[in-house]
């Protein structure tokens, strides 16, 4: 889940403690071209402040002057398609050949209990199904295992919540700096761990948290679910192989890697064999770190893993919609 889909419950939560009348909207469908994936969310209010995206902005004033003429269901979901006719193309400005359709639920400010629960477990990085029936409007949540594409089945939507990207980097050193700059663009909750005191103090990075603790340890404590990525970046085998060890064994991390040539990275994959790491655990190791593209200088290597991210990240997604 984003951060701006994070906010979007925030904020409905918000607004119905305040005693707004709110509808939450999804996207559960897209045909041609979209800016928004399914699953995406907006929600709005009586007064007709809106958080979240659906479109480039068309379809949220569309939204606005529907709550302005009372025209929006109060009572039970309903579904609305945009861009099917001509018109509708050349009114909301979609892209070309590009049709979006949404479910948009009525949420009365009794059902904050139930909204607000849902944004403290998703503050917790817990997983979360929410299940409507789009008949009645009546709404449930539940544990989740892990993560699974929205879903409609029948009068049942169902669809999985859970906490943003996190990416957790070992060694304050200068990569660390420009990663933390760059991850937090791409919506990536960013924290830095090293047990080095001094580098932690004179660390240039001051838009994450920068923690003086051993990272095996740090990490222990730490959910490293489907949506975290660690990285060793110490070229330190004392401070990173501990960290690996940890982070390699009996978890969910969607990314696991460590910076250093072919020859370190192969004796690094040594040194773990010995320690007793599985060959297949190690097999989860990304190392060398970052999509090889002759990256040298501290900017270079970040740009170089944070398109190896992105790309591990985009193909999950093509993976779980054609499912």
């Amino acid at each position: 889940m984003n951060s701006l889909d994070q906010q979007v419950l925030v904020q409905l939560s918000d607004w119905l403690e305040a005693g707004k009348q709110c509808w939450l909207c999804t996207i559960i469908n897209t045909f041609g071209s979209s800016p928004r994936p399914i699953g995406s969310l907006l929600a709005c209010n009586e007064d007709g402040l809106y958080c979240g995206s659906l479109s480039g902005g068309c379809v949220e004033d569309d939204l606005r002057e529907s709550i302005n003429n009372r025209e929006l269901a109060t009572s039970k979901p309903e579904k609305i398609k945009y861009g099917v006719s001509v018109e509708d193309v050349q009114r909301l400005g979609l892209p070309c050949g590009g049709t979006l359709e949404v479910v948009i639920e009525p949420v009365m400010p009794d059902q904050f209990t139930l909204y607000n629960g849902l944004a403290e477990k998703i503050s917790a990085r817990a997983l979360v199904t929410r299940e409507v029936n789009l008949d009645t409007g009546e709404t449930k949540l539940e544990a989740a295992e892990k993560f699974e594409p929205l879903e409609i089945n029948g009068n049942i939507l169902r669809h999985t919540y859970g906490p943003s990207f996190q990416l957790l980097l070992i060694g304050a050193v200068q990569v660390a700096y420009y990663l933390a700059n760059m991850a937090q663009a791409l919506d990536y909750q960013v924290e830095v761990c090293d047990p080095r005191a001094e580098l932690v103090e004179n660390s240039p990075i001051d838009n994450a948290p920068v923690i003086n603790a051993m990272p095996d340890d740090w990490l222990r404590e730490k959910s490293l679910d489907q949506q975290t990525a660690v990285i060793a970046l110490c070229h330190d085998p004392r401070i990173d192989d501990m960290a690996l060890m940890e982070a390699l064994q009996d978890t969910d991390a969607f990314y696991i890697g460590a910076m250093g040539s072919e020859r370190t990275s192969d004796q690094r994959k040594e040194r773990l064999a010995l320690l007793d790491i599985s060959e297949t655990q190690i097999s989860k190791l990304h190392a060398p770190v970052g999509l090889s593209i002759g990256s040298k200088t501290p900017p270079e290597i970040a740009i170089a893993i944070l398109a190896e991210l992105t790309s591990l990240r985009a193909q999950a997604r093509k993976e779980a919609d054609s499912k």
